[in-house]
């Protein structure tokens, strides 16, 4: 299926940028302050918050760098030996050690900043706290949208056999419908918003310059609102129908069958919405990730919501069926 293929060029470009973006930072980060710093720097503090070991300046780039490298090694070769059930824990292995580690480095270029011995260098008790916070959040994220991988699209009964043409399924039977579609491209410039944003706050958490929140907050939001639109899944039950954005399927929106007056497929391009992502226009809502079939879904109020995910017709036919069966108890 297209959308399989999608999903899968987004996830690649997206852990490739990843991928080669932590070890940007690690090294630009000592690169950058080279002339503020001594030349051998604080690397580890003791229980009291003194600094009490060092190492040169130029092994502040690279030993970070390195880990980072043989962490990928490590983690690419576990999935290639477990295969797919595997790859949703290293991708929260890779969100969670590179936040890990340019937090590391931000705070350990922030402490020895213009300080003329490595003994001199700051405290980084609080900068502990909040990195490991933010490691363990995007762990928690990586593995959520881990979570969200699922199988091609198809309408499946109670017993996991494929449904045919025909939807005039027995009473009692329960049926359901999934669909999902990924657009690489949105998913790849999220990711290097999304980097810019984080090397902004890093740069001004480092102090390698005046803070730039105004520049790196507005980034940060619009990587978010771009990886929220990058991909969608359809997801059609006896319940109704749920539309889930995002990697980590969030957020939801949902249409029970008593609110729903009719389903169709039809096909949409960009141009007539008004572009990619979350578009409003004359023909309604429209989550637009790729030109082609929408399942168009009209509520009771005269409004129609529109996703472009693969094989709409049948998820249309399906809601239908069960929007007339709930209607008629």
């Amino acid at each position: 299926m297209n959308g399989g293929g999608n999903r899968k060029r987004g996830v690649w470009w997206s852990a490739a940028a990843w991928t080669a973006g932590v070890p940007a930072a690690l090294v630009a980060l000592p690169l950058a302050a080279a002339g503020r710093l001594p030349d051998e720097v604080a690397t580890h503090w003791g229980a009291g918050g003194r600094p009490d070991d060092s190492m040169p300046f130029w092994a502040v780039p690279l030993a970070p760098a390195g880990i980072w490298v043989v962490m990928v090694l490590a983690l690419a070769l576990t999935v290639r030996r477990a295969g797919p059930a595997a790859r949703s824990w290293s991708g929260a292995a890779l969100l969670s050690g590179g936040v890990l580690l340019t937090g590391a480095q931000a705070s350990i270029v922030h402490a020895n900043l213009d300080r003329t011995s490595w003994t001199d260098a700051g405290s980084v008790g609080p900068e502990v706290v909040a990195i490991l916070a933010a490691s363990a959040l995007a762990g928690l994220l990586g593995r959520l949208a881990g979570r969200r991988a699922t199988p091609p699209p198809s309408a499946t009964g109670a017993d996991g056999t494929a449904v045919g043409p025909q939807l005039d399924f027995p009473a009692g039977e329960r049926f359901a419908w999934l669909s999902r579609t990924v657009n690489p491209w949105l998913q790849l410039t999220a990711t290097l918003v999304g980097l810019a944003a984080a090397g902004t706050a890093i740069a001004a958490t480092a102090g390698l310059a005046v803070p730039l929140w105004a520049v790196a907050l507005p980034l940060a939001v619009a990587a978010v609102a771009m990886f929220a639109c990058s991909s969608v899944q359809a997801l059609v039950t006896p319940k109704g129908l749920e539309v889930a954005f995002g990697p980590a399927g969030w957020p939801v929106r949902r249409w029970p069958l008593d609110t729903i007056e009719s389903a169709r497929a039809e096909k949409r391009t960009p141009a007539q919405v008004g572009g990619w992502g979350y578009r409003l226009s004359g023909l309604g809502t429209t989550v637009m990730l790729r030109g082609g079939d929408c399942l168009v879904v009209r509520s009771r109020k005269g409004t129609d919501f529109a996703v472009s995910v693969d094989d709409a017709e049948r998820g249309a036919a399906l809601l239908n069926s069960l929007a007339t069966r709930h209607s008629a108890r």
